[in-house]
């Protein structure tokens, strides 16, 4: 049986996401609660994988399209350091391949960014309490999966990527040249190429601009 946290002790939260002023709107919607305390922020995924070092709170909440690791990956990386955190992504895509993906790593809570009137705060709770919380419009997306037996079906390209591909469709989409994608994750250019070539015809595509595009589509990046 899962733990739940004393109703007497406040819920500890670190937020990241890119834009200061999303972050700063979510600060006060959360310490508007008596019982939540934010203790940190950050901008990017890396930041994110720190943070969750460096404080180890209850909750964490993580934008989907965070620079240099994107939310699942970077939730990825913070239960294998500590399995005890509870997350959430925060996204305005309802994408049923990144719904998916996010549950299967431990993901905790999926909540779409227009629909965070439904309170925030209580959110945050139910997931520090060891509850799942997923935005109505996320909830009915996979209930609509399960009715038309799409559930896992590996109908979506993006799926087939590895994991280290779908690293670098990221760092691609940032304009990251090869040389740095390969410093950033310990490679050789060489390999970073090979990747991308291998990421490109599985995707079927064939310039950089469309990788562009379908990382926004997929809610990798933001749209400038």
């Amino acid at each position: 049986m899962m733990a739940t946290l004393d109703t007497m002790n406040p819920v500890s939260v670190v937020l990241v996401d890119d834009h200061a002023l999303v972050r700063q709107g979510f600060r006060r919607l959360l310490e508007d609660h008596p019982r939540i305390r934010v203790l940190a922020e950050g901008r990017t995924g890396l930041d994110a994988v720190e943070l969750a070092r460096q404080h180890h709170p209850d909750v964490m909440l993580l934008d989907m399209a965070m620079p240099e690791l994107n939310g699942i990956e970077a939730a990825e990386q913070i239960m294998r350091l500590d399995s005890r955190i509870r997350l959430m992504i925060l996204s305005m895509y309802a994408e049923e391949s990144y719904v998916r993906q996010a549950l299967r790593v431990g993901v905790k809570g999926y909540l779409l960014k227009d629909a965070l009137d439904l309170d925030l705060a209580q959110a945050v709770l139910a997931v520090a309490n060891g509850q799942s919380y997923l935005s109505p419009g996320i909830a009915a997306l996979l209930i609509d999966a399960v009715r038309e037996g799409r559930e896992g079906a590996p109908d979506d390209p993006f799926e087939r990527l590895t994991q280290r591909e779908k690293q670098i469709l990221q760092l691609v989409a940032e304009s990251c040249s090869n040389k740095e994608i390969g410093q950033r994750l310990g490679i050789s250019p060489n390999t970073v190429a090979v990747h991308r070539a291998n990421l490109m015809q599985t995707l079927g595509l064939h310039r950089t601009a469309e990788l562009v595009l379908f990382a926004v589509k997929k809610g990798l990046i933001k749209p400038e």
